[in-house]
């Protein structure tokens, strides 16, 4: 008994009509003129001989090459919670039968290959990660009109953008630090302040000082650039630099923070016993640090996801409206009170300083879990804005 699939041309001619007719039909290309009656023939017949249409057949007839593109650069492929993103958008494609095509390009040839890539149409929208403040090439894809969702903050007109509270959970995180008493805190960015996070997480910082009367450093603060090494160097810059040295330090990156828990461990300081570290991003290995790290935790995966699915939506015509979600923070013990807080050693009992009490509580189980803050958590928005201004 033969197993071979019926070709579109058996089809046409079961039809009575042309295998350009069949291929219009069966791929739903818009605006083909086609009666209702030759249309309902082609697909009794097709349904009749079990004909699926090929996959290449389906994207010329359509135009569409049914590739979604996820675009970055090089220096941002370091970074783990990248490929956390990554795998969420590949989710989010396979299971609407799309192929996601993933480039990095050098920080020089970035703008030319995005270019390169959307104009000769290899791909039927773009995600990019990680945008600047000024960022031309986003100026150049709107004029074109060709479908784009940005992961990260950037206000421009008529572009889709998906995001964490960056300023917020910053603010957060260091108010906990303040909370837990300490007030000489160090920042390390996650990465140049010419990207939207960066800045918007260092203003998170200065807001949180402010909020609690400290007047903040510049001296303590140093840029990252989204690897471990960047983080370690500034560490190391800090305590070099700073006078007296720190007893806390937020570094927006987990990544960057490994970085700079090893410039600790070379000047052998302790954490948290010398100084408290906070990250941001909760990446998988940040509960498997030593000491486990204190981290805003938001998934990475979910966001790409997220971003796939509102980049397909845009595909499809339609518009998603703005949701806002909670996100958590994973309170673990790379961050403790100040020795001038505990007397040298673990604090124990009620105190009148409330970041005492909750690492009390926390500290019984050191290195064990996390826990969620019961108040003032980063919330992760959500956003798709089609400004009309």
């Amino acid at each position: 008994m033969s197993t071979r699939s019926p070709t579109s041309f058996e089809v046409a001619k079961r039809a009575r009509v042309s295998r350009t007719t069949v291929s219009l039909v069966l791929n739903r290309v818009p605006g083909a003129s086609i009666s209702e009656r030759t249309r309902a023939r082609v697909l009794k017949a097709a349904r009749d001989m079990g004909y699926e249409p090929h996959a290449t057949g389906k994207a010329l007839a359509s135009r569409k090459t049914r590739n979604i593109g996820v675009a970055y650069s090089t220096v941002q492929a370091s970074h783990s919670f990248l490929q956390l993103v990554i795998e969420g958008l590949s989710q989010a494609t396979e299971k609407r039968d799309q192929r996601l095509l993933v480039e990095s390009f050098d920080e020089r040839d970035r703008a030319q290959k995005i270019l390169q890539l959307t104009r000769a149409r290899h791909i039927d929208g773009l995600v990019m990660w990680g945008p600047r403040r000024v960022d031309p090439i986003v100026d150049t894809l709107a004029r074109d009109g060709f479908p784009l969702v940005m992961i990260g903050s950037l206000k421009h007109e008529g572009l889709c953008t998906i995001d964490i509270d960056n300023r917020a959970a910053a603010k957060t995180m260091v108010a906990h630090l303040i909370d837990l008493g300490h007030r000489r805190i160090a920042c390390i960015t996650n990465a140049p302040t010419s990207y939207t996070a960066s800045a918007d997480r260092l203003a998170g910082y200065r807001e949180a000082l402010r909020r609690h009367g400290i007047t903040p450093d510049e001296h303590l603060v140093r840029q990252g650039n989204f690897t471990a090494e960047s983080g370690y160097e500034a560490m190391l810059s800090i305590l070099e630099g700073a006078g007296k040295p720190p007893s806390a330090v937020f570094i927006a990156s987990d990544t960057v923070a490994f970085g700079a828990m090893k410039a600790l461990r070379e000047r052998r300081l302790r954490v948290p016993s010398d100084i408290s570290l906070a990250g941001f991003d909760d990446i998988p290995l940040a509960a498997y640090a030593t000491p486990p790290l204190t981290t805003v935790s938001f998934s990475g995966v979910q966001e790409g996801i997220r971003a796939g699915e509102i980049l397909m939506d845009l595909l499809d015509g339609k518009i998603r409206s703005a949701t806002r979600c909670s996100s958590t923070a994973a309170t673990r013990s790379s961050t403790r009170p100040p020795r001038s807080r505990t007397g040298g050693g673990r604090p124990c009992g009620p105190s009148s300083f409330p970041g005492l009490r909750r690492w009390c509580a926390l500290s019984r189980n050191e290195g064990t879990g996390s826990a969620s803050w019961p108040t003032g958590s980063p919330t992760r928005s959500e956003m798709c804005s089609r400004s009309t201004a």
